[in-house]
This record gives C-alpha cells, structure tokens and sequence, in this order.
C-alpha cells in the first residue's frame, strides 16, 4: 500500500484534530469539512477500500461504526441526526487510499443532495 496522509497522521508525522484514539482507530477533525461536524474515522490498519477488507476485519470495521455513533453523541448531533460516508475507489470520491469513515453532522442534509 502507497504512503498515505492519513498514515502519517496516526505516525504523528502531520498535526490533526484528534477526537477519538485508541490502538484501533484514530478520529479527526477533516481539514476540509463540508459540514460543521466533519470528522474522519480510520482504522489504523492499513486497508487501502472497502474492496481490500478482509473477513478477519469484521470486528474492526464494526468498531469504525461504534466509534462514528459515540463521536455523534458526544458531539451532540446524534439525536439531531447524522451521515456517514464510506467512498469506495475514485468514481464514488475516494482520493485517500486508507478506507475512512465520514462523519458529518450540524446541518440538515437532503436526497438526493444539491
């Protein structure tokens, strides 16, 4: 797998927002939001789509959600409502290739969206 930002972020190598981290899953604030609540949720293992997951990651990628559901809550837009996105390989918008999670929240979002 290439050399990506987000790894150099777990590394520590280039500053982030940091939300949520344990030895799992790091949560930052997303330097580019396109909502008041922007934050991206990676796995620290280095999967580089949803394609390349394998099946012992099940537990892990279930955690991302966990932790996109806790970041919610304690952000305070969980009752408000919330997104979650997950791009898959360029056509869907991946331009990091270290599957992510977007949480995004703090406004109304429509569908379909525009």
């Amino acid at each position: 797998m290439a050399e990506t930002v987000f790894a150099r972020i777990i590394r520590r190598e280039l500053p982030a927002q940091i939300e949520y981290e344990d030895e799992e899953v790091i949560a930052f604030r997303d330097i580019n939001p396109q909502a008041p609540v922007h934050i991206l949720v990676v796995p620290k293992k280095p999967i580089p789509t949803l394609n390349d997951a394998a099946e012992e990651d099940i537990p892990l990628l279930g955690k991302l959600l966990w932790v996109a559901r806790h970041l919610a809550q304690r952000l305070g837009i969980a009752e408000r409502g919330y997104r979650l996105v997950l791009n898959c390989n360029s056509e869907a918008g991946q331009t990091v290739f270290h599957l992510h999670l977007h949480l995004l929240g703090g406004r109304p979002f429509h569908w379909p969206p525009g």
